[in-house]
C-alpha cells in the first residue's frame, strides 16, 4: 500500500489503545455489539470448531460463543487485552483455511487497508466458514464533526480533520463481494448515546482509545476557544428538549460465508418456472408495452 493511501497512524492507535485498556476501557458499545452478535449468531444452526475474535478490544466475543465453538482464539491488537495472542488486523497470523468462523467488534473500521484485511479474513476460513463483524459507519459522530469543522473554521479560518472518516454501507458492501465472500449481507443499526455535554464524549472517546489517530491529523492541541466554540454548536444544533447531546454511533454489521458448493445459488435469469405476474394476480406488461393499452 502507497503511503499516500494511508489514513490512520496505526502505531498511535494501537499505543493509544494500551493506554485505554489499562486506564479501564468502557465497554458500553462493546456490550451492545456483543448482545447483537448474540442474536445474529442465534440464527445460525451449526457450531464451529475453530473460531477466532479478530481485534475486539475487550474479551466479550468468549461468552457469546460459548457453546457455538469448539474453540476460540482471542487475537488483539495491543498487550493488555487478555488475549492468545498479539496480532495485526493488516497482517492476520492465521493460515489460510485455519477457521471456521471469524468475529471482529468495533475493530476493522481502525485499518488502513479494509479490502486487504477483508480477503485475508476470507483466505484463513475453510470452505463454508462464516465472518460476521460489526464497525463504525459513516455516520458515525456526525454531530461532533459538524461542530468541530465550523468551531474550528470560525476560530482560526481554517479546519483540519479531527473525526475519522468512516466507511459508507453501500462501499462496504462491495468490499465484501470483492474479497470473494459468498451470500454477503450488509445492514446497519443506529445507537446513541446521550451526554451532559460535549465533554463527557471526549472523555469516553479517549478512554476507549478513540482520540485522533489520522495521520493528516493537525499536531498541535485544539485551541480552547475552538473547543469552547464547538461545545455551544454542538448544544445549539443537537440538544434534546431535556438540553442532553445525543452521540451517534452507526455500526455496520457485515457478514459472508467462504463459498462452498453446498451454498444455494442465484438462479440463471431466464430459469424461473413461475412468473411473478401470476403470483401478484396482475396481467404481465411485456417491454416496450403501455399499460391499458397497446405498445
Amino acid at each position: 500500500m502507497s503511503d499516500h493511501s494511508l489514513v490512520f497512524d496505526r502505531a498511535l492507535g494501537r499505543s493509544r489503545l494500551r493506554r485505554a485498556l489499562a486506564g479501564g476501557y468502557p465497554d458500553f458499545l462493546l456490550q451492545r455489539a456483543a448482545g447483537d452478535l448474540e442474536e445474529r449468531l442465534g440464527a445460525v444452526l451449526r457450531e464451529f470448531a475453530m473460531a477466532a475474535d479478530l481485534g475486539t478490544p475487550l474479551p466479550v466475543v468468549a461468552p457469546v460463543l460459548a457453546g457455538k465453538a469448539g474453540r476460540l482464539l482471542r487475537m488483539a491488537e495491543a498487550e493488555g487485552a487478555g488475549a492468545d495472542l498479539v496480532g495485526d488486523l493488516e497482517r492476520l497470523p492465521f493460515a489460510a483455511g485455519s477457521l471456521d468462523l471469524a468475529v471482529s467488534l468495533l475493530a476493522l473500521h481502525g485499518v488502513n487497508d479494509l479490502p486487504g484485511a477483508l480477503i485475508q479474513i476470507k483466505r484463513a476460513l475453510r470452505p463454508d466458514g462464516l465472518f460476521m463483524a460489526c464497525l463504525l459507519g459513516g455516520r458515525s459522530l456526525q454531530e461532533l464533526r459538524q461542530a468541530l469543522l465550523e468551531a474550528e473554521s470560525e476560530t482560526t479560518g481554517g479546519v483540519s480533520p479531527r473525526v475519522a472518516p468512516f466507511a459508507d454501507l453501500r462501499d462496504l458492501g462491495g468490499l465484501l463481494q470483492r474479497a470473494g465472500f459468498a451470500l454477503p449481507v450488509i445492514d446497519s443499526e443506529t445507537v446513541t448515546v446521550r451526554y451532559r455535554d460535549v465533554f463527557g464524549l471526549f472523555r469516553d472517546l479517549r478512554a476507549m482509545g478513540w482520540a485522533n489517530s489520522l495521520i493528516a491529523r493537525c499536531k498541535a492541541p485544539l485551541r480552547r476557544e475552538t473547543l469552547l466554540r464547538a461545545a455551544a454548536l454542538y448544544a445549539e444544533r443537537f440538544a434534546d428538549p431535556d438540553g442532553r447531546l445525543p452521540a451517534t454511533f452507526e455500526f455496520v454489521w457485515l457478514s459472508g460465508w467462504s463459498p462452498h458448493e453446498s451454498q444455494q445459488k442465484p438462479l440463471r435469469p431466464g430459469s424461473a418456472k413461475a412468473r411473478l405476474a401470476d403470483a401478484l394476480g396482475v396481467p404481465e406488461i411485456r417491454t416496450g408495452e403501455k399499460p391499458g393499452g397497446e405498445g
